[in-house]
């Protein structure tokens, strides 16, 4: 008889990675290892000085997959080692002892060098091998305990409604719940057989499966940088240690759950034998894990803590398997062990099962072998444990079929948008491209040079600079170990440019998308474009500050979005007005924060928060409101700031702030747009790197909130960088401005036409079938002078006209080329926009472009 194949897993290679899936493979003997040849030309050919003899031992309690599991990691470390230290031999004889299928693993006497001594004493390669395994059949668990407990759910009639309710949309829902609902909810479309009943082991199921899926995930983090990892440093043994740990109770609590929904699903079998049965073997496997998971809680040795959680591994993989034999039974065992003649009359119609869940149920039962038990289904039960055991050769085609499922089921998984998101077309774009155009001629006008930096950044470089709204920052789920964060404005990374390049002096421009995790409301978004401006770099005093100011009152002016009003404050004015109050300075951040609120809501509302969250007392909150509740014209609110007497002048900070100030609203007076200004003191900005000016453009009448906004920030490059470098910026928030102008063309489009959504001018009409070629030499002459043009063959006449007349993307002329034209070598004009139709025949071929442009 043929010895099995076996598949080979190379190791060493140049950029090649190691996986836990490898190490199970090779571990349980279904793939043997190979060093690549280029890590043996690597390793030392040199004579190196040996060491006394040393004996690799393994711990006696392993079993012999966890042994060889542990064997091909050491293997893999000495490959990552220092070449010049590692000679070949070693590797070369773990290999032999690895492929045999010898099970005493014995290493013997070997003398080694002392390299390859520090490997095998300090690689924790039998930790890694062990924590490899659990890993591997953790993850694959995750993936199939959810049909398992669907199968459940349809034999005892849970009620699944609840499994809807875990997403609210406000960003505070567990994500792993979520997803675990999500895949229930795929694998039970279209079932009959739910709904009849609330039971708490089925309302659980979510949350419980979803923290086995988040703690399997850091497992598995670790594991991977691990397997990859040389020899390097202490704390491997402790890490993995209390990361298996956090394991323990996940593994139990899925277990316990697992257990519990199979006695539920036994009321349902019809067989007593096979119900007694399922019972007793459940019962000992759910003893057998709560033993095991209590002695690994109190293990201290993190080698004989990995031992026991994957033996507690192993046993909720039985348990599962028994859920998965109760379920089936209870849902298709009526028809196994009735007789014909019960089958016969038995007319009762049959719940319609999920699309998913059918299809599983249809899968156990074409593996299952008829037996002379299979009266009893005894045999049976073996069968269905073997299928779901992860070592069983048809295990990989159940684990494809769930995915298949979970993947691939296209009838409940309709396409949508996420929350706070839009898709762009037609319309929108051409007003999108319009603005664009509009705002970058400004920029562009006052001097500025374009920037685009990466759309995402170091965690560390966007954390601490935004206050309380860090926690809208999106974190990426980095596979390279680096923590990234998502761009949540283009001002930090415009910092972090200017300190990485020495950067003292620059204007510069950047349209791009930033993105935040809140819960957005009417006119907000999650992901959208910011339009910023930034001046850094010593100058006149206040010159940028009012540079900017300016800049914005031409960007809403030529936009065309309606009266607006830029409410403008400065922080160290704020600042000067809290310690007047009597707040203390290490509160001046969080107080103003709820400052920024009024524009929102009430001043006894923020007082509220104020008092009771954040610890003022009633007295120092009600003289802030005096204070914030003043606004106006720009000249006149200064000057009675400003009037003797005022506390502002006592006190430096705001006496400080009034006279650059001072300076400002003259600039701003002079270049006639003090007008759209409005001096707010209840304007605080809730950006931690603000230091002077702050403003803030709010649309009058319109329900948009704030358009844009921006301010002075002094100190946020030298966060990054050696060297301070004064700055101030401004970022118009396009999204809004796009509803606005979006209103607006709606308006526009009732009194006249539809809004084209191309910019198409010309559309060339072959009006016979297979001239391809005829409209390839049009349309290209056309293109070649810059006309925007399209082409369509085809002989039907109401095509051409459609098409060109369609709502939304009119085409105002027509190159048309019939049987007349063909024949004769010409073409005739047709312009079509109703109340200037216009047609020119028998235009010469090569007169086309000339006679288009005239009209155009």
């Amino acid at each position: 008889m043929a010895a099995e194949r076996r598949s080979v897993i190379t190791l060493g290679g140049k950029g090649s990675s190691f996986s836990s899936s490898s190490v199970y493979k090779i571990a349980f003997g279904v793939a043997n290892v190979r060093i690549d040849s280029s890590a043996i030309e690597r390793l030392s050919t040199k004579p190196l000085p040996l060491i006394k003899g040393s004996s690799f031992s393994i711990p006696e309690e392993l079993t012999k997959e966890e042994t060889r599991a542990s064997l091909v990691v050491l293997l893999n470390k000495l490959l990552l080692a220092n070449s010049g230290s590692v000679r070949s031999v070693l590797p070369v004889k773990i290999m032999e002892i690895v492929n045999s299928k010898d099970e005493t693993f014995e290493f013997g006497e070997v003398e080694v060098t002392e390299g390859e001594s520090v490997v095998l004493e300090k690689s924790c390669a039998t930790l890694v091998g062990i924590c490899s395994v659990i890993d591997h059949k953790s993850t694959v668990l995750s993936q199939i305990v959810d049909s398992v407990a669907a199968l459940s759910c349809e034999a005892t009639k849970g009620d699944i409604t609840s499994f809807s309710s875990l997403d609210s949309g406000d960003g505070f829902g567990n994500k792993d719940a979520i997803s675990v609902a999500g895949d229930l909810k795929v694998l039970l479309n279209g079932s009959k057989a739910v709904g009849k009943f609330e039971i708490e082991e089925i309302s659980k199921i979510p949350r419980i499966h979803g923290k086995f899926r988040d703690v399997v995930r850091s497992v598995h983090s670790d594991a991977r940088v691990e397997l990859n990892s040389g020899v390097k440093g202490c704390g491997v043994g402790e890490a993995l240690g209390a990361t298996l740990s956090a394991l323990c109770v996940p593994i139990k609590s899925l277990g316990e759950c697992s257990f519990l929904r199979a006695k539920l699903c036994f009321e349902s079998i019809v067989n007593e034998d096979l119900r007694e049965l399922l019972l007793e073997k459940s019962c000992v496997e759910y003893e057998n894990l709560k033993s095991g998971v209590k002695l690994a809680l109190v293990e201290e040795d993190p080698c004989r803590l990995a031992h026991k959680l994957n033996e507690c591994l192993g046993i909720v993989w039985r348990i599962i398997g028994l859920e998965a034999a109760a379920a089936y039974f209870a849902l298709a065992g009526g028809d196994l062990f009735a007789t014909k003649e019960v089958l016969k009359g038995d007319k009762k119609k049959k719940a319609v099962l999920g699309k998913g869940t059918s299809v599983i149920i249809q899968f156990i039962k074409e593996r299952l072998v008829s037996s002379n038990e299979a009266a009893n289904g005894g045999d049976q039960v073996e069968q269905i444990l073997y299928l779901y055991n992860p070592e069983s050769h048809g295990f990989d085609c159940l684990l494809a079929k769930v995915k298949e499922i979970v993947e691939s089921n296209e009838n409940r998984r309709l396409p949508k948008l996420p929350k706070g998101t839009r898709d762009f077309a037609q319309g929108k774009m051409i007003i999108r491209e319009k603005a664009f155009s509009i705002i970058q001629n400004v920029f562009k006008k006052h001097g500025a040079t374009a920037l685009d930096t990466p759309v995402f950044e170091l965690r560390e470089t966007l954390m601490g600079k935004y206050g309380e709204d860090s926690k809208l920052i999106y974190d990426l789920a980095d596979q390279g170990g680096e923590l990234c964060s998502l761009r949540y404005d283009l001002t930090v990374p415009f910092a972090r440019y200017c300190a990485m390049n020495g950067i003292s002096s620059i204007k510069r421009y950047q349209i791009a998308k930033v993105y935040r995790r809140d819960n957005p409301s009417h006119g907000r978004y999650r992901e959208f474009y910011q339009c910023d401006f930034d001046i850094a770099g010593l100058s006149e005093p206040m010159g940028p500050d009012f540079e900017i100011v300016k800049i914005l009152t031409e960007l809403l002016d030529k936009l065309e979005i309606g009266d607006y009003v830029v409410k403008l404050n400065h922080r160290k004015l704020l600042d000067g007005m809290l310690e007047i109050c009597g707040v203390p300075a290490e509160k001046f951040r969080t107080i103003c924060s709820s400052i920024d609120k009024l524009d929102k809501q009430s001043f006894e509302q923020v007082k509220k928060e104020m008092v009771e969250e954040k610890g003022l007392s009633s007295e120092v909150a009600d003289r802030i409101g005096s204070f914030v509740k003043e606004k106006g014209d720009p000249m006149e609110l200064l000057n009675k700031l400003r009037e003797e007497g005022s506390e502002f002048l006592g006190n430096e900070s705001s006496k400080e702030a009034l006279d650059e100030l001072s300076i400002m609203f003259e600039a701003l007076e002079r270049s006639k747009c003090s007008g759209k200004v409005v001096f707010d003191l209840s304007l605080a900005r809730g950006l931690d790197y603000y230091t002077g000016v702050i403003f803030e453009a709010v649309c009058i009448g319109a329900e948009v909130g704030s358009i844009a906004a921006g301010g002075r920030y002094d100190n946020l490059i030298g966060m990054f960088g050696k060297e301070q470098v004064p700055a101030v910026g401004m970022s118009l928030g396009i999204e809004r401005v796009f509803n606005i102008l979006e209103k607006k063309q709606k308006l526009e489009e009732r009194k006249t036409r539809v809004v084209q959504s191309t910019e198409t001018q010309v559309l060339v009409s072959i009006m016979e079938d297979n001239k391809l070629g005829e409209a390839a030499e049009l349309a290209s002459q056309l293109w070649e002078a810059d006309i925007n043009a399209e082409y369509l063959v085809n002989k039907r006449r109401g095509k051409h006209f459609d098409r060109a007349m369609s709502t939304g993307s009119e085409i105002p002329w027509m190159v048309i080329v019939g049987k007349t034209e063909l024949s004769e070598g010409v073409v005739t004009l047709k312009k079509i926009l109703k109340g200037s139709e216009e047609e020119v025949p028998g235009v010469p071929r090569d007169s086309l472009v000339a006679e288009l442009l005239k009209r155009l």
